[in-house]
């Protein structure tokens, strides 16, 4: 497995609407991507940092993960997430054959169109891992 970058950094929020007050009108960053993943029942805006991208993550129904995240740990980073080069399902092959748990077994559809699979937080250092990939073309 190949990582060849930090993807994006995923911070739970309540609101994406009151934190952008503090994203753009304090550190001056731009919002440029708000959508809604269902599945994750979440509602994601994206800014840049330089080439790392910061994920907004707002619950949009109380049983979301992200919800419960928030439910137990407040507001703050939720994820990191890494570019795998090598492709998500060879990444989760062989990761599981290191003896790490996944909480997804196939890679699926992430925010601006991602394939992504996240790894359980007891077997990446208390980190919440996603890894990403571009989908073939």
């Amino acid at each position: 497995m190949e990582i060849s970058h930090i993807e994006h950094i995923g911070i739970a929020v309540k609101s994406i609407e009151e934190s952008l007050k503090y994203y753009e009108g304090v550190l001056g960053l731009k919002c440029y991507n708000i959508e809604t993943v269902e599945d994750q029942k979440v509602k994601t805006a994206f800014l840049k940092v330089g080439e790392v991208k910061l994920e907004l993550l707002e619950p949009t129904s109380d049983d979301s993960p992200v919800a419960k995240h928030i439910e137990k740990r407040g507001e703050g980073i939720h994820h990191i997430a890494y570019c795998v080069e090598s492709g998500v399902t060879e990444a989760l092959e062989e990761l599981e054959s290191k003896g790490v748990r996944l909480i997804d077994s196939k890679p699926r559809g992430g925010a601006e169109g991602l394939n992504i699979a996240f790894l359980h937080p007891k077997s990446t250092a208390s980190v919440l891992t996603e890894l990403c990939e571009q989908p073939a073309k």
